[in-house]
C-alpha cells in the first residue's frame, strides 16, 4: 500500500479538468494519462508506510488541518516538471490560493517532521498532476500545448484534507480515503 495526503476536487471540477486535457492526450504523446476520478492535488506522498506510521501521519494530519482555515483554490493553465519543454509529469496549476496551500502544506511538513517522519527535500509546487511521460527524454512534443492553456479550469473549496490509499491495479490506480480531516476542525476518521 502507497499513501498520500491531498486535497480533494469536486466531481465537476475534475470532469473539467479532464475536458480540457483532451487535446494534450490526443497529441499521442508517451503518457501514462491520469483518471478524471483520481484527479486531486497532493500536498505530501508518503510511499509505502507501514500500519504504525499511520497513526502518526494521522495526528500530524490532523494537527496541520486544526491549525488551518478553510480556503480556496483556482486551478488552471497547464505545465511540467522539471520544464514545460521536456515534461516527465504533466500537470495543471494552481492559479489562486498557492500562498494558503503552501502554508497548509508547510504544516504539515512540521507536524511530520515531530513525529519522525522526514520531508521529502523538495520545494512544494501545488497542481494536479495529468500524467507521467513513460520515456526518460519526457513529453517533448507537448510543450507548445501546454504553454497555450492558461484559463481557470474551476474553484476548489478547501475545507478539508484527506489521507489517501493507492493501490496499483493493471486498469490505473485506485484511491480509497483513510482519513479525512476537516480544517480549523475536530477529527473524523472515514
Amino acid at each position: 500500500m502507497r499513501s498520500f495526503v491531498a486535497v480533494l476536487l469536486p466531481e465537476a471540477v475534475q470532469a473539467r479538468v479532464d475536458e480540457t486535457a483532451a487535446p494534450l492526450r490526443a497529441q499521442g504523446a508517451a503518457v501514462s494519462w491520469v483518471r478524471a476520478e483520481n484527479l486531486h492535488v497532493t500536498l505530501r506522498f508518503l510511499g509505502a508506510i507501514e500500519e504504525a506510521t499511520l497513526s502518526r501521519v494521522r495526528e500530524a494530519l490532523a494537527e496541520a488541518a486544526a491549525g488551518t482555515a478553510p480556503f480556496s483554490l483556482t486551478i488552471g493553465g497547464f505545465g511540467g516538471f522539471p520544464t514545460p519543454r521536456s515534461p516527465r509529469v504533466v500537470w495543471v496549476g494552481v492559479l489562486a490560493g498557492a500562498d494558503a496551500l503552501g502554508a497548509l502544506h508547510a504544516r504539515l511538513e512540521r507536524a511530520l517532521a515531530q513525529r519522525g517522519i522526514a520531508p521529502e527535500g523538495r520545494a512544494f509546487h501545488g497542481h494536479v498532476t495529468l500524467g507521467r511521460a513513460r520515456e526518460p527524454r519526457g513529453a517533448a512534443g507537448l510543450a507548445d500545448a501546454l504553454a497555450a492553456a492558461s484559463e481557470p479550469l474551476g474553484e476548489v473549496a478547501v475545507d478539508a484534507v484527506h489521507l489517501m490509499r493507492s493501490d496499483l491495479h493493471p486498469a490505473g490506480a485506485r484511491y480509497s480515503v483513510l482519513a479525512r480531516e476537516p480544517l480549523g476542525g475536530a477529527a473524523s476518521l472515514t
